[in-house]
């Protein structure tokens, strides 16, 4: 069913009962890019894929069919087959699929695994092939030629993203190939999963900054096993960390709460644990709970800067005291404290490198909402207004939707310096 057979079916459900839906296939594509259907689509919807009973409106997308699956167990060579699922994912992203969307009580459950899991990659004196005469023998060479080339796209600018990202998918492909038919000795195996983990990483993000949800998750999820796979608990736990995120993101903070927390069980390096303690502080704020909020923070900027003789992940190399900072305001603003949130948010922003103009992006997003709190709407039409232009020169459409959340506040102050040209640009 396409999503213009699923539009015609909802309608179809709709005119039965004597009413009309304007579902066209536009509305379907903001279902499946997180929008939430109203209670009566979605008696539609469960009308229009053959479903008798009842649904509970407030539980999208846990009612669907197949909410639940998706995540494959993790396992001793699960990597290829969730590797293939995050692929097919993308493959069929001209059908309906939001069904795919993965429940949050799948992945706490996926969080909770991994977390009791037994530490340590499983000895592969060979890879995965049962008949060692079967499959091509990978070179070392040739995983070296992908980990660098691999490395020197990821670090291309963010505006370079649309001719970056099909060559980003290719490699995610070629490692995949390799994993599945390939034959090597036991440290190439290990670079492999290390390389497979950190390219669904990067493809993840790429599709959460495109506001394709079900996507990223099923990249997330796929590097999880991979670096499950080979042993590394750091970055499983950074993984862990970015869907937590995007949990927070969507505003499911309950559900970021409880993934940090199996993350933080498991992650070793103190710049990791230090990333992982913000992100968890932001979801307590968001929840209201202050003290534990200020335990986390407290916990972020002890952690950070430490040495463990190990060094640096490189997924988290970027965070600095700005990170810090704003993250602290942005907290303190959920929890109230609005002007000594501005504060550091305005600090934080000061602190941020050039080089990070995505992030920039966000802050100046947060920044204008703590104006907006502290009744200066022209100060933050400006900020919003410079993290749009950011957000719509680097195609980052979920930095836009950030600034346009805002756009009903402005609303309230028409002639405000900014304000205008502010509401104009959204518009647009």
């Amino acid at each position: 069913m396409s999503g213009v057979d699923l539009a015609r079916e909802i309608r179809a459900a709709a005119a039965r009962r004597g009413l009309k839906s304007g579902t066209d296939k536009q509305r379907v594509n903001k279902w499946d890019s997180g929008v939430t259907p109203d209670p009566d689509s979605q008696i539609y919807i469960a009308e229009a894929l053959g479903i008798p009973e009842a649904v509970d409106p407030d539980d999208w997308p846990n009612w669907l069919p197949g909410a639940d699956g998706g995540v494959i167990p993790l396992g001793p060579a699960s990597t290829v087959q969730a590797l293939r699922e995050a692929i097919r994912t993308t493959m069929e992203r001209s059908r309906r699929h939001f069904l795919t969307a993965v429940s949050s009580t799948a992945l706490i459950s996926l969080a909770y695994a991994w977390a009791a899991a037994s530490g340590g990659a499983a000895a592969h004196p060979l890879a995965q092939a049962a008949d060692q005469d079967a499959g091509e023998w990978v070179d070392e060479d040739l995983v070296t030629l992908l980990e660098e080339t691999s490395a020197r796209l990821e670090a291309s600018a963010t505006e370079q993203r649309p001719h970056i990202a099909p060559l980003l998918d290719a490699y995610l492909r070629a490692v995949t190939n390799l994993l599945e038919h390939g034959r090597c000795a036991e440290p190439v195996r290990l670079r492999l999963h290390a390389l497979a983990a950190r390219l669904s990483q990067t493809v993840a993000w790429h599709r959460f900054d495109l506001g394709l949800h079900p996507e990223a998750s099923k990249y997330w999820i796929a590097g999880l096993h991979s670096a499950h796979e080979g042993g590394d608990r750091d970055m499983g736990a950074a993984l862990l960390g970015d869907l937590a995120y995007q949990a927070a993101w969507r505003d499911d903070p309950q559900t970021a709460a409880r993934i940090l927390e199996r993350a933080l069980s498991r992650a070793q390096h103190p710049s990791a644990r230090s990333l992982l303690q913000l992100r968890l502080a932001r979801a307590l704020a968001a929840l209201g709970e202050r003290r534990a909020t200020l335990r986390a923070l407290h916990a972020a900027e002890h952690l950070l800067g430490q040495s463990s003789g190990e060094p640096m992940p490189a997924w988290c190399a970027w965070m600095s005291e700005a990170d810090i900072a704003v993250d602290s305001g942005q907290c303190l603003l959920d929890l109230g404290d609005t002007r000594h949130a501005h504060q550091l948010i305005r600090e934080g922003r000061e602190l941020l490198p050039t080089s990070r103009d995505k992030t920039r992006g966000v802050f100046l997003a947060y920044q204008a909402k703590s104006h907006l709190d502290l009744g200066e709407p022209d100060l933050a039409a400006a900020a919003a207004l410079e993290s749009l232009r950011l957000a719509q020169r680097m195609g980052v459409p979920r930095c836009v939707e950030l600034v346009r959340g805002l756009v009903p506040r402005f609303e309230a102050h028409p002639t405000a310096e900014g304000v205008p040209e502010l509401l104009a640009t959204t518009a647009a």
